[in-house]
């Protein structure tokens, strides 16, 4: 299952060579957004929906455009939406309720919500947002979306017997969603389980979930999944029969030390690798990424290569966020000359139905 990838080329890429950049997800807000957040939220303030509506569209619209700027192959908004990767789904979500913040480290405070209740499908979640970025894009959108164990395991479980009932029911949930996104247009869905990395035995319940998730959906339509930083040993090789086209791993932050993990044993799918640190508010410079990106290719050919950012971006200064993004698609655009001039030895791809 090595996906529908080559849609993502664009028609004026200047290489034979194709590595495709993208990024996670989440990229700093406009200072003037969380502005417009506050007097939303401030009753005396006279700043209703639709002005903050107004807003998030403005940022949505300028983000967007600015990883276009970047030279990214496909994009994404920001999140400039979202307010967080679990709060923002369960304020969607029936059977949720929410009962004030809780500490999760040092001065950082989480709206941790609850499920009360039956897990149903309420409003739409993302299918506007897609739908508004795809609109004022020139490149193609790729949709994150929080996956049902993250969902579960970041929440208080007050309606199920365990948390694995619950993550299956959210997972259907997932598939709704994604049903309505590909109805919508969308072919770039990419499924964010942090979680997974913290609580690697559950693989198995991932991997049920993903198969709820991945039911029917076309295979014109490009599935990833992101796992933030873990002992990724722990779920490889058995992540590989995980329903999805494209596993999008941190490693630049380890300093690729795992890196072997994903070559003792054939990486038969596609492989998404951070080679710029979202944690470190530097610009990493093109020539150090560029070998970090050969990292990559000690795993899999150019063709089954994607490089984005470790994570997202959204806690880092906004100017050092769009540097890494720019250096980081300067230095696949000089690998894949590279490659084309035969400078560099890749291994010959491998087919997922070997």
């Amino acid at each position: 299952m090595t996906g529908p990838r080559e849609q993502f080329r664009p028609a004026d890429h200047p290489h034979e060579h194709f590595i495709l950049t993208t990024v996670v997800g989440s990229y700093p807000k406009p200072k003037w957004l969380h502005r417009a957040r506050d007097l939303y939220e401030d009753e005396e303030a006279n700043f209703g929906d639709e002005h903050f509506e107004e807003a998030k569209d403005d940022a949505a619209r300028l983000i967007t455009g600015e990883h276009e700027r970047s030279g990214l192959d496909v994009v994404v908004d920001g999140e400039m939406r979202r307010n967080e990767m679990v709060e923002y789904f369960a304020h969607r979500i029936d059977g949720y309720e929410f009962n004030g913040r809780v500490k999760v480290w040092g001065h950082n405070y989480f709206d941790k919500p609850s499920v009360v209740d039956e897990v149903t499908y309420g409003e739409e979640w993302l299918v506007s947002e897609y739908e508004f970025t795809s609109g004022v894009a020139s490149r193609p959108v790729k949709v994150p979306i929080t996956g049902p164990y993250t969902l579960a395991s970041w929440s208080f479980n007050e309606a199920y017997d365990s948390e694995e009932a619950l993550a299956y029911d959210l997972a259907d949930l997932v598939n709704e969603e994604i049903e309505a996104l590909v109805d919508a247009g969308a072919r770039y869905i990419q499924i964010d389980e942090p979680a997974l990395a913290t609580t690697p035995d559950d693989h198995a319940i991932v991997g049920e979930c993903l198969d709820r998730i991945a039911d029917d959906v076309p295979e014109v339509v490009r599935l990833g999944l992101h796992v933030c930083y873990g002992d990724y040993s722990r779920i490889y090789p058995e992540i590989l029969d995980f329903p999805v086209h494209e596993f999008d791993l941190e490693l630049a932050n380890g300093d690729y030390e795992q890196i072997d993990v994903f070559t003792e044993t054939e990486f038969t799918k596609d492989f998404a690798m951070g080679a710029v640190d979202a944690h470190v508010a530097e610009v990493e410079s093109v020539e150090g990424i560029k070998e970090n990106i050969l990292h990559g290719l000690e795993v899999v050919p150019p063709e089954r290569l994607t490089i984005s950012p470790d994570c997202g971006l959204k806690l880092l200064p906004r100017e050092v966020a769009y540097g890494k993004m720019e250096n980081m698609v300067q230095a696949v655009r000089e690998v894949e000359a590279e490659l084309d001039a035969g400078e560099i030895d890749v291994a010959p791809a491998a087919s997922a139905d070997d």
